[in-house]
């Protein structure tokens, strides 16, 4: 059974929901470049809907100022950066869908993306061979409504050649798919081989320290310094994904089919959203481990809020937040909504504090994307001069590491998570990557198990998973 409603600017279709899954909808519907958007019921943060969309009309890709658009099989160059592009291609639609998403881009915006619009030096090896920005753009997507229970496939015409006889005709097709089709197997499997490290402990341990003497000299207050590791990897990808949602579930959960690559994360952190002209970021930094029960959550929390090393960090990241909305909004709009509360994840807690503002007239989510990139909990603080450090540091890009991973609704949202706890798989290849924040009172050696800690609970795996 299922039902249409008329919304002005896009069709809508309700099917029945009871019996289906975000798993089993993404499983069902066909095509090689797929998306799942997800967000944890078991959060205090959680979202109300999971999306879902496959063959997008058309991909944009970005490499430094230029960008390529690929439409029909055919490859465009364009002198033009993609964010800038964006705004181009993906025109506000006057609309009035009851989802934040109701058609437009989805994918992500890497780490170095920023060589855009910063000169933070040469540019590093690249050992992922993925672009700086990758953007597929979808007229037909399913969004699963977790509080009805319902499903409602959703079209919206982003090109002129896109007709409503079309939209409805794809529709069909997609819902057929998904009352009819299979929901594949339980779990295809998945085998990952210990993962190898991109440099040294020594190494890692080493550029500690240079860091810290940047510190020392007053170039800096802090920096983040992030180290790689790789795995030979058999499978499904995707079986990864169904995992780790189960194991970390987190306020954004998402798994992007690119064709030659994947990526999969499950992120705690919001890195900026925009509804209409408001815009908001959400600083995360402090971290104290889950405790046994909610007695001992409590006491851990107590603990974190009153840790002035902590605090001053989280400040200082906060700053740089107001700083960057700055950027983009008008004067004196910028406000704090909510100030250090500790939050519970999986397995950590930690402190978020959330800033918004109101765009200027001249400026739209896209630019506001671009001004808090990259988040200065992946960067450090003066931004510019930690990624200028960043940049002498660290050996390979980036590349989708502590970028932003989301979309943008042809309705005039945007929603991006920080590119963190993530995996990209290319090929027989695993990557996930992370990082540790340097200070001035920074041990060497804990950074680098810092940076093991971080990579083992994104992975659920407490062993020795290092070659």
């Amino acid at each position: 059974m299922s039902r249409a409603e008329t919304v002005p600017g896009i069709l809508i279709e309700e099917l029945e929901g009871d019996i289906l899954t975000p798993i089993s909808i993404y499983q069902r519907i066909s095509g090689e470049k797929k998306f799942l958007l997800e967000s944890s019921l078991k959060h205090e943060r959680s979202g109300r809907y999971s999306f879902i969309g496959a063959d997008p009309v058309f991909e944009l890709k970005g490499n430094g100022g230029k960008s390529i658009l690929i439409k029909g099989g055919e490859e465009t160059e364009l002198e033009e950066p993609a964010l800038e592009m964006v705004k181009k291609l993906l025109p506000e639609i006057p609309m009035h869908a009851p989802f934040p998403l109701a058609g437009g881009a989805v994918g992500y915006v890497g780490y170095d993306s920023i060589r855009q619009y910063e000169d933070i030096g040469s540019i590093p090896k690249d050992e992922l061979g993925v672009p700086d920005v990758h953007l597929m753009f979808f007229e037909i997507m399913a969004v699963y409504d977790h509080a009805e229970q319902k499903v409602y496939l959703i079209g919206t015409s982003l090109t002129p050649d896109t007709t409503e006889e079309s939209l409805r005709h794809r529709i069909a097709g997609r819902r057929k798919e998904i009352e009819e089709g299979s929901a594949g197997p339980s779990d295809s499997g998945i085998k990952i081989s210990r993962y190898s490290a991109s440099e040294t402990k020594e190494s890692f341990v080493e550029k500690v320290k240079k860091a810290k003497e940047y510190i020392i000299q007053g170039d800096i207050f802090q920096v983040v310094l992030s180290q790689r590791m790789q795995a030979d990897i058999e499978g499904d990808p995707f079986s990864f994904y169904r995992r780790l949602r189960i194991q970390n579930p987190s306020p954004y959960m998402y798994f992007l089919n690119f064709g030659e690559y994947a990526v999969a994360g499950a992120s705690p952190e919001s890195l900026i959203k925009a509804d209409s002209d408001k815009v908001t970021t959400n600083p995360i930094a402090g971290t104290r481990p889950r405790g046994k029960d909610e007695e001992e959550d409590e006491r851990l929390s107590a603990d974190l809020l009153n840790d002035e090393k902590e605090l001053a960090e989280h400040r200082m990241l906060l700053d740089l937040g107001r700083n960057d909305l700055g950027r983009v909004c008008e004067f004196g709009s910028v406000k704090i909504e909510k100030y250090m509360q500790a939050e519970k994840f999986r397995h950590v807690i930690h402190l978020v504090s959330e800033v918004s503002g109101k765009l200027k007239p001249d400026y739209s989510p896209a630019d506001s994307l671009a001004a808090c990139l990259p988040a200065g909990t992946v960067s450090g603080a003066p931004k510019i001069r930690a990624m200028e450090i960043i940049n002498e540091l660290e050996e390979y890009k980036r590349g989708v590491y502590s970028g932003a991973i989301g979309y943008f609704s042809a309705g005039g949202s945007m929603d991006f998570a920080l590119a963190i706890r993530t995996m990209l798989i290319k090929g027989n290849k695993a990557y996930i990557q992370a990082g540790a924040g340097i200070v001035h009172d920074s041990v060497p050696e804990k950074e680098y198990e810092e940076t093991i800690h971080k990579l083992r609970a994104f992975l659920e795996d407490q062993d020795d998973f290092i070659n």
